[in-house]
């Protein structure tokens, strides 16, 4: 019984993965399809990976003012180590400033040239930025190391769920987006898709993870629903965000983006680790108590489960609306610094569109878990007084 019971499992996870992997990659492959072919530049740009040979000038300097930061500049040879350029030496300008690199670079240091190709032939190579792909290559293995190490078969599942995550947002969405997609539907599609993925690798198809996947699409959906109610109310919308203007100029070239919709998007997207965690532990606690007292009735472990929870928003919404307000750190302090009035302040669009982000994020997590609750007390609580009579039965004999 329980081996059968563990094959349907099986090829029920492993039917809903390929269903909605599938999904995920179909609108991959169709984000990346090019709508037109891009017009011909007079200038043709390219990145390499280069390596400082010689420095051949170097007016960089510290500047005491800016706590020591580096400005000036340096005159280099780099020789190019890959691509269309590879081997070959270039004269190359490197324009150090306090808001661009953190020091002058040295000889046998690896760099980011950009390389400028004119119709004529010519070309104008500057540096763009030190090469920091090994470090960071460095930093996400030690920290796929230790979450496997810690973590186990666990882990290892969890760093799989990440990857296919940052997978979906970053190179199924945002194509997403360049093709004039609706932000918030889109961004609730694939968060979902993203969320049910993750939990059947780390769980399988079974009721557990069936409550859990009802109390993350819940969450967030009533997330999504305060924060464009939030929205509204406050007379804000992705405009007033930063880098909008930036979004704005790349729309009157002819890319669809819908700004408005960004603020609330990003509500849906910050809040789906906080939202799968608090659904995940509820709906992990009351599966743990109904195997230990299969007498419990819906009714106990709802009280149960509210009870788990409330102890769990105690620190989860903090932690997620300091999280929020953490990653804003610096323009908080510029805004502090300009001494505003607190009407000024408090009615700026950079607290209305902070709330909308930080307080939506939070109800989502709040709201998680009744929706949570609610689901595994129905579902896990279903056959108790069989249970509880039989019991009654055998101590009646």
């Amino acid at each position: 019984m329980g081996f059968a019971w563990k094959q349907r499992s099986f090829w029920a996870s492993f039917g809903i993965l390929a269903i909605l992997l599938g999904l995920l990659f179909g609108l991959y492959f169709y984000g990346r399809e090019q709508e037109t072919a891009p017009a011909q530049e007079d200038v043709a740009s390219t990145y390499e990976t280069a390596v400082v040979t010689q420095i051949l000038t170097d007016s960089t300097e510290s500047d005491e003012g800016a706590e020591n930061a580096w400005r000036g500049e340096q005159k280099l040879l780099v020789e190019i180590t890959g691509g269309k350029y590879g081997g070959q030496t270039f004269l190359t300008d490197n324009a150090v400033g306090i808001l661009t690199d953190y020091a002058p670079v040295t000889v046998g240091q690896k760099v980011v040239v950009h390389i400028s190709t004119y119709t004529d032939g010519s070309t104008m190579t500057t540096v763009y930025t030190p090469d920091r792909q090994n470090v960071i290559y460095l930093i996400l293995g030690l920290f796929v190391l230790v979450t496997v190490l810690v973590g186990g078969k666990t882990g290892a599942k969890s760093v799989l769920g990440l990857v296919l995550t940052v997978f979906a947002l970053i190179c199924v969405y945002l194509p997403l987006l360049r093709k004039g997609w609706p932000p918030v539907s889109t961004a609730f599609l694939l968060c979902s898709v993203v969320g049910i993925i993750c939990f059947l690798i780390l769980g399988g198809c079974s009721k557990k993870i069936l409550c859990a996947c009802l109390g993350t699409v819940g969450g967030m959906a009533l997330a999504m629903i305060f924060g464009l109610i939030a929205q509204r109310l406050l007379l804000v919308d992705g405009y007033q965000a930063e880098y909008a203007d930036a979004l704005y100029n790349e729309r009157l070239t002819g890319t669809p983006f819908r700004i408005r919709g960004l603020v609330v998007a990003g509500v849906i997207i910050s809040s789906l680790g906080a939202v799968m965690d608090v659904a995940m532990s509820v709906s992990s606690a009351l599966k743990e108590l109904k195997s230990v007292d299969a007498t419990l009735n819906s009714k106990a472990l709802w009280k149960s489960g509210m009870n788990i929870g409330r102890d769990m928003v105690g620190t989860m919404t903090n932690t997620l609306i300091l999280a929020i307000l953490g990653s804003s750190l610096m323009l908080i302090l510029y805004i502090y610094s300009m001494n505003l009035g607190w009407n000024q302040f408090i009615s700026s669009s950079f607290v209305a569109i902070e709330l909308v982000s930080s307080v939506a994020s939070a109800i989502g997590v709040i709201l998680a878990v009744p929706i949570t609750t609610l689901t595994a007390a129905l579902i896990f609580g279903r056959g108790s007084e069989r249970v509880l009579e039989k019991k009654i039965e055998k101590n009646k004999k």
